[in-house]
């Protein structure tokens, strides 16, 4: 069904794999195109709690965009295809939880759409960067606006700037990346976390996701008003009477999702 990418439904987590290692899997326009399918799809299936994204090989997440789309494009050409349906915006406003899982180089786009995801995973081999600038441009995934909130403006800014790399136990330390794991243990460990969240109602995931991502979105009092609502919503799903009710009884609760 896709050519740029593998889609493997694994229970209740689906794992999203770019696979063009021989090109490290840059990001050209078909293989973003197939992602927004597939996450069209994903959003569309019930059974599926939990999205985790990583890249084929061990050698990159995403090293990028495939510059070789970008010889002899006109400004206008590029504004057109960035204003068509954004990649960055979908792994963002996807409803259910997103996990990047970080084999390698997590550069440029590739790193956008870490930015883009929920929980950020990395092996001790990745190594992360905006190296946008030293091609004569800017970060247009998202970077200048996703990496300052997540590290703040300072390193954000030394990071566009420069276009240096980071390893990962810096990433972790900037606050980056959640975790670091050995290559070896990667997949395992990701799987671990993932299956895990995919254990709570998806509806409290959905809602909590959307409380956590209004607070980078509006006022502390904005967002504490947009909590209490979400907060609420929870008491007319069936999970939230079976999470009480399990609790009461001292068993684990078994959720369906309504």
């Amino acid at each position: 069904m896709y050519e740029n990418i593998l889609l493997d439904i694994r229970g209740r987590v689906a794992v999203l794999t770019v696979n063009r290692p021989n090109k490290l899997n840059a990001l050209n326009i078909a293989t973003r195109s197939e992602i927004i399918a597939a996450l069209d799809s994903l959003r569309a299936n019930d059974e599926v709690r939990v999205l985790v994204v990583t890249g084929a090989g061990e050698k990159a997440f995403i090293a990028g965009a495939d510059i070789t789309e970008f010889a002899g494009r006109t400004a206008l050409e590029q504004r057109e295809v960035m204003l068509a349906k954004r990649m960055f915006d979908a792994f963002e406003e996807f409803p259910k939880p997103v996990i990047a899982m970080i084999n390698g180089f997590c550069l440029g786009g590739g790193c956008e759409v870490a930015l883009s995801c929920d929980i950020r995973i990395a092996s001790e081999n990745a190594q992360f960067g905006q190296p946008e600038i030293k091609l004569g441009i800017i970060p247009g995934g998202g970077g200048t606006q996703r990496l300052t909130r997540l590290i703040g403006e300072g390193k954000a800014m030394e990071l566009i700037l420069t276009g240096d790399m980071i390893k990962a136990e810096e990433a972790k330390a900037l606050g980056l990346v959640n975790h670091v794991y050995p290559q070896s243990e990667l997949e395992a460990r990701t799987m671990e976390l993932a299956n895990r969240i995919a254990e709570m109602s998806p509806i409290a995931l959905r809602m909590a996701k959307e409380a956590v991502k209004s607070a980078a979105r509006l006022t502390l009092r904005e967002g504490l008003e947009r909590e209490i609502d979400l907060f609420a919503l929870c008491f007319s799903s069936q999970d939230k009477e079976e999470g009480v009710k399990a609790f009461l009884e001292k068993r684990k609760p078994q959720f369906i999702g309504k």
